[in-house]
């Protein structure tokens, strides 16, 4: 068995301004589209915000599951020195943490580089029983969760660029 994996990114170029790409991320509505996992998400008081926070309805092969979520982060590129866009959140079940999720956008010339992130929140209290959670309700172990969101990650930004027209493989 290999070690298990807390955090990964995946990256890609979007034909598209940061400001636009940036929009479109954190529109959380647009998850569903995007996502093998996610199907759809309920925010409880919109617009999103820091601090929303919102239900997911998740579905990969015959398992289905309910998360809770909460916004963590939500800075436009025009409100950053850098001119990058920022979007994280949380989620869970049963009020236990699962994992973090971000978006960031990056100027990259006349295109955006968006970063997808995610870290595994399964520690401490309550690890053991999100764990098992995640085992039962969505059919995987933290053995394989990194391999199954790579690959998710990879189709959601994928989806994502295919949106905006042209897709551009980032620059090594």
């Amino acid at each position: 068995m290999s070690e298990r994996a807390w955090s990964l990114a995946e990256h890609i170029v979007v034909d598209a301004a940061p400001a636009e790409v940036h929009r479109v991320v954190s529109d959380l509505r647009n998850m569903g589209r995007w996502s093998p996992e996610c199907r759809r998400l309920w925010v409880a008081r919109p617009p999103a915000r820091p601090g929303s926070r919102f239900v997911g309805l998740n579905r990969r092969g015959p398992f289905v599951w309910f998360t809770t979520g909460r916004i963590r982060a939500l800075r436009a590129p025009a409100q950053a020195p850098d001119g990058a866009g920022e979007f994280t959140f949380d989620v869970g079940i049963l009020g236990l943490p699962i994992a973090r999720w971000g978006y960031r956008t990056e100027p990259e010339g006349e295109r955006t580089r968006v970063t997808e992130t995610w870290q595994d929140l399964r520690t401490g209290r309550g690890s053991r029983l999100t764990v098992l959670l995640g085992a039962v309700f969505a059919g995987t172990g933290p053995d394989r969760r990194i391999a199954v969101n790579r690959a998710g990650m990879r189709t959601t930004l994928a989806r994502l660029a295919a949106g905006f027209g042209a897709v551009t493989p980032p620059r090594p």
